[in-house]
């Protein structure tokens, strides 16, 4: 069988990938200083790479599949299949500004400076969302019709409206306002570095978490379409795994029909008759946003509770009617 080759994100996203592909198989192991990353399936080969190349690497079938945000899928407008929303790295892309300028929103700010003839420069390492996103303003469109805003690196400036610029950014974008730019498009998780740098958010642009990708010519390929469905179901898995609790708790008889009626379960939990007559033991998944709720009752009519975090919840017949479609 053809091996599949899988690219994972180095930087920022790399712990928290780390931590769920150690859930999803029971050996992950990596060499110090390397790039190359072992899981106990030898047909598949893993290997670290910048989130920001991953999408193209994946697009161009360099990877079968690949982790990376879906920031960077937007941004470079990769043509990849996403197969799941792996619910962590979750950033905002944002529009900010210096909070002593008055503008309210991006708009207001683009009309101001066409109307002053001002140069209005924004910083960001998100070139292509960003050249976007302004030119949806309605400001942008009255003042600039459909021209490029001109993008701005030390080695190339492309697009025709030098009034409104795209400068990037290689890394601490929120240091540049107010002195080289007016404004950056940058990622945030609580807004808080923004804050300490006197920045105020004017716009949200996107909302980002990682993604599991894949290539859509391997997803053709028969032989490398049922290890990437593997490695999807495992990943899956792990990712509902983390949204529930697995308990195991006793009953007395006379208690049992009173504790089902109320019991959240996945599917139905297992009732088994205990060793002591008029005791049954009951086994089920229940989500760990209900548990709380749960503890009054379970005082009351149970006994013997034990707590499990699942490392895993296959939902098979679910992948199953993926590979059918």
């Amino acid at each position: 069988m053809a091996k599949v080759k899988f690219a994972i994100p180095k930087g920022s996203l790399e712990d928290a990938t780390f931590s769920i592909l150690e859930r999803s198989w029971t050996k992950v192991y990596r060499k110090s200083r390397t790039y190359r990353v072992t899981l106990d399936d030898p047909e598949i080969t893993v290997k670290m790479l910048r989130p920001q190349e991953i999408p193209t690497f994946v697009s161009d079938g360099l990877y079968d599949v690949g982790i990376t945000g879906k920031d960077w899928i937007a941004e470079t407008k990769s043509d990849v299949e996403p197969l799941l929303d792996l619910e962590y790295g979750k950033i905002k892309l944002v529009i900010a500004i210096p909070d002593s300028y008055r503008y309210k929103s991006l708009d207001e700010m683009i009309a101001a400076y066409a109307k002053q003839k001002k140069i209005l420069r924004i910083s960001s390492e998100y070139l292509t969302t960003a050249s976007k996103f302004i030119k949806e303003q309605k400001s942008y469109k009255k003042y600039f019709g459909t021209k490029d805003p001109q993008i701005v690196t030390p080695w190339l400036r492309v697009g025709a409206n030098k009034s409104v610029q795209i400068h990037l950014s290689f890394g601490a974008t929120e240091a540049k306002p107010p002195d080289a730019v007016d404004a950056i498009m940058d990622v945030t998780e609580t807004g808080t570095t923004l804050e300490q740098n006197q920045l105020k958010i004017l716009d949200t642009v996107l909302v980002s978490t990682a993604h599991l990708i894949a290539n859509k010519n391997s997803l053709r390929d028969r032989e490398k379409r049922e290890k990437i469905y593997d490695i999807l179901t495992v990943m899956r898995g792990a990712v509902q795994g983390r949204k529930y609790l697995h308990i195991y708790l006793n009953v007395e008889a006379k208690n049992l029909s009173k504790l089902l009626s109320s019991l959240p379960s996945l599917k139905r939990p297992t009732v088994s008759p205990l060793s002591e007559k008029g005791w049954y033991g009951v086994n089920t998944i229940v989500l760990k946003s209900e548990f709380h709720k749960m503890i009054p009752k379970l005082r009351k009519i149970a006994q013997g509770l034990v707590v499990h975090e699942p490392r895993q919840i296959l939902e098979l017949e679910e992948i199953k009617r993926d590979e059918e479609n």
